[in-house]
């Protein structure tokens, strides 16, 4: 039986077609100018003599040959060879191709995977700069540059494939754009105003009444009406859309009959993702992005791209042949001592190596494509511990945080570091520079533990609702620094936090294995949907609670699509390949009496925090007193009224009350007046019976008056009762009050 190395080198030596190929016949060589190496990607423009085509630029280092593939309406193949190089950039000028052609490359050059060389000409390779792509990937094993199913899979991927995998694979697009968002105006809501909303493009539409049924799953459902109308209402001023690139479904999902749902599987960092688009994927679906960031600008909300950097769809070195691998391998991957295998800092097989100029090049290129020509406002990366590695270790002194640092586009827009990956010395949170918001898991672990009664004491918790000063006071940071979240696309929606003890995750075909185990979640009493009355009513409050805490910290909120009206995904805490009910938004809650009074009690909470600028501070708090009476900007008191002292904070603790004055505001506003505003106590009561608590007398107040109580199912907007300063109240099981100082 030949070996396997025997094989794979029988297959480089086949002889490979250099002339093009259309339909599987030769035909003459069509002409391909010099053109430019600049800019990368497909670019229509008018060339030498007025005669308008394309300019075609990829970066190839160690590529022997490169031919670009020219493909019609039914799929017949023109190669054109790329004979010009510069600083490693093969490229041409190719007249007479317009916006709307299809095209691809083939790059050639050595199959030697033990050194990390994996180039291979049977392979179609999407451009990593192409601004549309028409077509979805499947993934039969022709679009393997390897033999997928070789019978001994531990050298299968040294074992060259030579099938032609051009059927199998989308192609990108030539698109025209000249757009000059003249008529666009961003928000540009400072980071301390800013209520972060994140949503799915297709979960967020697919169900919506008011939207047309053609238009529901779409960008163009999302800049409708009446999904702006929702959004308006609520009160947020930023959306955050889960990943819009151009994203892959994974093989063993497909062998499931299931689909990558969440899209954190990227492929194409340029091209929006085809499938959410109504109006066509040959180039309209940017025109149809574009027009849904308008709309949303129009209504005063920005948009934020979740995006995913640190690896791409073409997983390890037993993953397909798509892109970057062809092109290559050992330029774009971080790869093993043992260079046949990927370095994976990721968990998905592996990882770009952004140390690379090439590599950094393209992420940037990317990031100010989308914010120069698409209009969005920010981004947030996805596993950002792995793009500020070195050669190994995080290192916040990286090339990428550098150039971002340093770019005069960048450094303008909304910056959320998810703050870890899954290598060694991965976790950061509360190390990224300045510029820099985080994702603070610190405050969704002390806030669910609090509410479920599962804090030892509650100094954490202090940290948590005033800004976590602790993780970014530090460099010139701002408590705007934290991003406070309880629930986030990743784990239970906000009503499955408080309905299960345990994941349920079976749709998912893994046996339950996947997804996170320890959730710090609370089934109050009974495990999922439940008629007793009583559960669902605790359910209820304990929602308003979560959610009541959140919009009521220091920092920046970031909400969850779906979690205002009572959303549940049935106990999933890992629906990234649920694209079906279990994921998307249930518009009928809003008619359910049971469920529309959260969305009343949270746009009136993100209401207040517009209103007043004491709950949306701009510098963390100094616990001082700053006048003869002593009041301080921050103060915390105990159930008995009396402001807490270092012992307090390590005893165990179900009420804490939270004094913010409205006096003590760092800052001036825009005409250089001072900034005063109502002074607050916030009165949060975890334990499960009734509590007495003391109201604090002067200097703190006079009279106290509540304007949102959580035991309540409605809420008023009206103040309601008012209480006498050093008068003792009597505060509900698992309730948050907010009092606001009268006189």
């Amino acid at each position: 039986m030949t070996s396997a190395a025997e094989q794979q080198g029988a297959r480089a030596r086949a002889p490979r077609a250099d002339a093009p190929v259309v339909n599987g016949t030769a035909l003459p060589v069509p002409a391909a100018w010099p053109g430019s190496s600049t800019p990368l990607g497909a670019r229509f423009r008018v060339g030498p003599d007025g005669v308008a085509g394309t300019n075609f630029a990829l970066w190839a280092a160690g590529a022997e040959a490169v031919r670009l593939c020219l493909f019609d309406e039914q799929g017949r193949e023109t190669r054109i060879p790329l004979t010009e190089l510069t600083h490693e950039i093969w490229h041409g000028f190719v007249p007479g191709v317009l916006p709307g052609q299809r095209y691809g490359y083939r790059v050639d050059g050595r199959w030697d995977p033990w050194t990390g060389a994996r180039w291979n000409p049977a392979k179609l390779l999407l451009d990593p700069y192409a601004r549309a792509v028409d077509g979805e990937f499947g993934l039969p094993p022709e679009v393997y540059g390897h033999v997928r199913d070789w019978p001994d899979q531990q050298v299968a991927d040294t074992v060259r494939d030579d099938r032609d995998s051009a059927p199998h694979v989308p192609k990108g697009v030539v698109v025209h754009d000249d757009d000059d968002w003249s008529d666009d105006h961003r928000p540009k809501t400072p980071w301390a105003d800013s209520v972060i909303y994140e949503l799915h493009v297709r979960g967020f539409t697919r169900l919506h009444p008011g939207i047309p049924a053609e238009l529901r799953g779409t960008y163009a459902g999302l800049a409708h009406p009446a999904a702006v109308e929702h959004l308006v209402n609520l009160g947020v001023t930023a959306v955050e859309l889960l990943p819009v690139h151009q994203f892959a479904h994974e093989d063993h999902l497909l062998k499931r009959g299931l689909r990558n749902y969440w899209g954190y599987n990227s492929i194409g960092y340029f091209a929006p993702h085809a499938a959410y688009a109504a109006s066509g994927t040959t180039g309209q679906q940017v025109g149809e992005f574009k027009r849904m960031v308008r709309a949303l600008h129009a209504a005063g909300i920005e948009v934020v791209l979740d995006v995913v950097y640190n690896h791409t769809a073409e997983a390890g070195e037993l993953g397909p042949t798509l892109s970057l691998k062809g092109i290559d391998n050992r330029g774009y991957y971080r790869l093993q001592d043992d260079a046949r295998r990927f370095a994976d800092y990721t968990g998905c097989g592996n990882t770009l190596h952004v140390v690379r100029p090439h590599v950094l090049r393209l992420i940037t290129d990317s990031l100010r494509y989308w914010v120069t020509e698409m209009g969005v406002d920010g981004f947030r990366f996805d596993l950002a511990a792995a793009l500020a590695r070195s050669m190994h270790d995080v290192d916040m002194l990286s090339p990428f945080l550098a150039v971002i640092a340093q770019d005069p586009v960048l450094r303008r827009v909304k910056l959320i570091a998810e703050p870890w990956d899954v290598g060694s010395g991965g976790y950061q949170v509360g190390a990224f520079p300045p510029l820099w918001t985080e994702w603070n898991d610190h405050y969704r672990d002390a806030v669910r533990d609090f509410w479920r009664g599962a804090l030892p004491d509650v100094r954490d918790l202090g940290y948590r609702l005033s800004g976590s000063s602790d993780l970014y006071a530090w460099g010139g940071r701002r408590p705007y620094a934290s991003v406070n979240f309880i629930t986030a696309h990743d784990g239970y929606t906000l009503r499955d936090l408080v309905s299960y003890q345990a994941k349920h995750n079976e749709a998912n075909g893994e046996n339950n294995r996947d997804g996170a185990g320890d959730n710090r979640s609370w089934n109050c009493g009974a495990e999922g949907e439940t008629a007793d009355e009583d559960v669902r009513a605790l359910r209820r409050r304990q929602v308003r609670n979560l959610l009541t805490t959140l919009l009521l910290s220091t920092g920046v909120p970031m909400l969850v699509a779906g979690d205002e009206l009572g959303r549940t995904q049935r106990g999933n805490n890992n629906a990234y390949c649920q694209d079906n009910e279990i994921s998307w938004l249930d518009w009928t809650l809003l008619d359910d009496p049971d469920w529309r009074p959260l969305f009343d009690l949270t746009s009136r909470l993100i209401r207040l925090r517009h209103r007043h600028p004491v709950l949306r501070r701009r510098a963390f708090f100094s616990g001082r007193a700053h006048s003869a009476d002593g009041l301080r900007d921050l103060a915390w008191f105990t159930a008995q009224g009396e402001e807490m002292t270092e012992g307090d904070w390590y005893a165990p603790a179900a009420t804490l009350g939270m004094y913010l004055s409205g006096r003590d505001i760092p800052g001036r506003d825009e005409r250089g007046a001072p900034v005063l505003d109502d002074s607050f106590l916030t009165v949060l009561h975890a334990g499960d019976r009734p509590a007495q608590f003391l109201l604090p007398g002067p200097p703190w107040a006079e009279r106290y008056e509540v304007l949102v109580d959580t035991s309540r199912e409605a809420q008023e907007e009206a103040p309601g009762a008012v209480h006498e300063a050093g008068t003792a109240i009597t505060v509900p099981p698992r309730t948050v009050l907010l009092l606001r100082v009268a006189g």
